[in-house]
This record gives structure tokens, C-alpha cells and sequence, in this order.
């Protein structure tokens, strides 16, 4: 009779003693067709119940240690290949997960500021959601997102950018990044895609990673420049034209009818606008997206909730022509939506219901004083001449210029070992790199004003400006 000692078990006694029969049958102590103790035996001479002993007996038979005949009972199972496999033991795993570097002051961190997230009216919406959507909110979401989602951002494009856009246009997906993944899938990765130089380098990663070929082209002050699309044979165009990252150029609009132009040329050609920070205008209405002013279905429109509500949503979508969005869901609408629906119906209520408005409002005057804050730090602590602002009254950060002797990455360096991280332009450009421009991007959204003067006298004396 099997005797184990389980007084003193930590866990389910079931567990504990599957792992004992389980040795035993492994070792070789319990033979090979070998016949188990009923149940009730067992549960008696253990002083268990049988629910305990059944609970055992399942795991050992749902696992190929033992099988039971009908009317018979329980047996061993023939583990001979078993013996053959090396047992695992426990050992340390070591995994490189990349850890990020400890920085006490940031002047180009692009997160949003906490401090104005509308917390109280988010709660509110979201038990809405929960109390009148409750049969909605078990409904699998259609690939592009849930229709009520997709309407509310169209009639926001309608009356914020002046965008004719219908519901099924639009794509919801868990951040730009996702998205611009399905943009190769439909587009396919046989075409050569061109970002701008300088501009966002992570997009050369995704798009090798999606196994196409990426090119870039240069920029002027007017922003990407046409003839280095043709000569990089370019299909597909990846700009930022309203404000470009980082160089934040607003592309005028002789610029953007050169782009439609030379997107018109060929059938599969096709123009990414991404347009992720245009509700921060200090100045004036926002400038007309280049979606607005195409004719002919050749802008794909992408856009994201992670500046304008916050960087940890991860809610992006795009805006395909009526071609593309036709073939998305005839080709891609196999697909799961990848946000999930709670998420989709608390932003749809959030938009419709006026909230998103009026916190971009709120947030327009936010940054629009820690802007001029910011700007008087810099008057207050670097020497007048030393510098210049350089700006577009647009998005949520500008350039400082500073004329100094030391190269940028000199500057960096010193700024790091003080634990204080600062971007050049420099830092986005794709291949040839002027260590003298002496271009350092100020993110102003992400930036703690209390420590801003410090930092500020630490980058003076860094680069000779004292």
C-alpha cells in the first residue's frame, strides 16, 4: 500500500501527492502495468478524501502516467520513452531584458504630462461604459475597431482638421507602430518605402523587420525634398508634414502639392502622413492636413491618442482611401482588432461627449504657459547671444541652438555623466552626421520644471557658454 507523509504540505494535498506518485512511477518504484490502490483504499489509508485521491489520479492520467480500464481500475503506464528524456533542473535564467538608463533630468523625453490627465471624467466614462454596455463589451471587436469608436474620430477629423472621412475608413490598432506593420502587409513588402532624413529611425527597424526595403530622403527647409524620392525609386512616401520630428518644419503648401504630384505619377505609389501631434498649435487654426487636399485616394492618414491623452494608452489609427480600406478588410479582416473593446467604447463616449475637446483645449494652455516658462528659463540662464530658439509655433517641442566650440556628442557625453540626458538633430539623421550643428531638441512636454534652471546652468557650462 502506498504510505506518503502529507502533514506537512504547503499547497493543495492533491498536488502534493501527484508529485509523490509521480516520482515513484518515474524512478521505477511503482512497475510498469502495475496495478494502483482503488480510490476509497487509498483515501483510507492516507486519511484523505476520495474527492483528493480523484483529483490526483486525473492529473496522473491526463498526463500519461497511468490509465484507467472500466470496472478494472487504475494502472501504470508503460513510461519507458520517458526514461529517455533528461530531467530539467531548476536553474537560473538569464534573460537580457534592456534596462533603461537612470536619468534625473530629461530636456527631450516625449511622455506627457500626469499632472493634467482627466482621471475623474476618464472614471466616469469608463463606469458608463461598463453599467450601459454591458452586452456590447462581450462582442468581439471587427478588425478595424468597434463602429462607435470609428465615428466619433471621423466626426472629430471633420470639425478639428476639416477631413471628409467615413467611419470605415478608419483603422483602430494598439499604437502607430502596429499599424504601420499593416501598412506593409497591404501595401506589401515589394515596394521600397522613404522616410526623411533627419526623421524617426525606429521606422527603419520596423520596416526591415517587416522585410522591406527602406530608403530615405533628405530635407530642406520646406521639408522632404521630391527629387530624392525619385532617386531613391521610392513607392512609398513616410513624412510628417505638419510638424516634423525633429526638425519641426511645417511643410508649406507648394511643397505638399509637389508631394501629391509626384504621388499621382504611378498607380502604386502612396503618401504616410503622419500627423501624431497636430492639435498643439500655439499660434493660430491647425494647419490642413495633407489628407485634406488629396484628390485622388493617395494619403494614408495616421494619427495617435498617446500625445494627446497619454503615451501609455497605446490607441493609434489610420485613416486609408477608399481602395485600401476596401482591400484591407477583404484581405487583412481576418485579423483581431488589437485594442480591446472596454478601451474602444470609453474613448468613443470620451469623444462624443465633448470631454476630448476640452481637455486638448486645456492642454493647448497648459503647454502653451510651460512654453513661455521654459523660454524665460533659457533667457534667465544662458548668456543673450549664446543661443537661439528656433521654432514653428506648432507640436510640443523646439530646437536650441547653441553656438559653441565642442561638438555634440562632447556635450552629451558631459550632460550623461551628471545623469542628464539631451537629443541632437544630429542624433535622427540617418547616415552622415554633422558633429558641429549644435542643434539640441527641448521636448517641452516631458520636461520637470523643477530642475529645469540646474539643468540649464549644466548645459551652459558643459558647452563653454559661461
Amino acid at each position: 500500500m502506498l504510505t506518503y507523509d502529507l502533514t506537512k504540505v504547503d499547497g493543495p494535498v492533491y498536488q502534493a501527492l501527484y508529485e509523490y506518485i509521480k516520482q515513484d512511477i518515474l524512478s521505477g518504484k511503482l512497475s510498469i502495468k502495475e496495478k494502483m490502490p482503488s480510490k476509497r483504499t487509498l483515501a483510507k489509508n492516507l486519511g484523505l478524501s476520495t474527492i483528493t485521491i480523484e483529483n490526483a489520479y486525473d492529473q496522473l492520467i491526463g498526463e500519461g502516467y497511468m490509465y484507467a480500464i472500466p470496472k478494472k481500475g487504475y494502472y501504470v503506464s508503460d513510461i519507458a520513452d520517458l526514461e529517455k528524456i533528461p530531467v530539467i533542473s531548476k536553474k537560473t535564467v538569464r534573460i537580457d531584458v534592456l534596462s533603461k538608463e537612470e536619468v534625473i533630468f530629461d530636456f527631450s523625453s516625449n511622455r506627457t504630462d500626469g499632472t493634467i490627465f482627466p482621471f475623474s471624467v476618464w472614471a466616469k466614462v469608463m463606469r458608463e461604459t461598463i453599467s450601459l454596455r454591458e452586452k456590447d463589451l462581450l462582442t468581439m471587436s471587427p478588425a478595424g475597431g468597434v463602429y462607435e469608436l470609428r465615428k466619433a474620430i471621423s466626426e472629430h477629423l471633420r470639425s478639428f482638421r476639416g477631413m471628409d472621412v467615413d467611419p470605415n475608413q478608419v483603422i483602430v490598432g494598439a499604437g502607430t507602430e502596429y499599424l504601420y506593420s499593416m501598412i506593409v502587409q497591404l501595401l506589401g513588402n515589394d515596394k521600397i518605402y522613404c522616410i526623411e532624413n533627419p526623421g524617426y529611425k525606429k521606422l527603419l527597424q520596423i520596416y526591415d523587420k517587416n522585410k522591406a526595403a527602406c530608403q530615405y530622403a533628405n530635407m530642406d527647409d520646406k521639408g522632404i525634398l521630391i527629387e530624392d524620392l525619385a532617386d531613391a525609386g521610392a513607392d512609398i512616401a513616410h513624412v510628417s508634414p505638419t510638424h516634423h520630428f525633429p526638425t519641426g518644419i511645417t511643410m508649406p503648401i507648394s511643397r505638399r502639392y509637389e508631394l501629391l504630384a509626384w504621388a499621382n505619377e504611378k498607380p502604386e505609389r502612396y503618401i504616410i502622413e503622419d500627423d501624431y501631434d497636430s492639435e498643439f498649435r500655439t499660434v493660430g487654426k491647425p494647419i490642413p492636413s495633407l489628407q485634406s487636399i488629396d484628390a485622388c485616394g493617395k494619403v494614408i492618414y495616421m494619427n495617435t491618442f498617446s500625445k494627446s491623452l497619454t503615451s501609455t494608452i497605446r490607441i493609434s489609427y489610420m485613416v486609408l482611401p477608399e481602395k485600401l480600406a476596401n482591400d484591407f478588410y477583404r484581405e487583412l479582416g481576418f485579423y483581431s482588432c488589437t485594442v480591446s473593446t472596454f478601451e474602444q467604447y470609453a474613448l468613443a463616449s470620451f469623444i462624443s461627449q465633448g470631454y476630448f475637446e476640452k481637455h486638448i483645449n486645456r492642454m493647448r494652455l497648459h503647454y502653451g504657459k510651460k512654453r513661455l516658462r521654459i523660454l524665460e528659463a533659457i533667457e534667465k540662464n544662458l548668456p543673450k547671444g549664446g543661443y537661439k530658439v528656433i521654432e514653428s509655433d506648432s507640436g510640443l517641442h523646439f530646437i536650441l541652438e547653441l553656438k559653441t566650440k565642442v561638438s555634440d556628442s562632447y556635450v552629451k557625453e558631459e550632460m550623461q555623466k551628471m545623469k542628464m540626458r539631451i537629443a541632437t538633430i544630429t542624433d535622427y539623421e540617418i547616415e552622415t552626421k554633422n558633429e558641429r550643428d549644435h542643434r539640441f531638441i527641448l521636448n517641452y512636454s516631458g520636461i520637470d520644471m523643477d530642475g529645469l534652471d540646474d539643468a540649464l546652468k549644466m548645459l551652459c557650462r558643459v558647452a563653454g557658454l559661461e
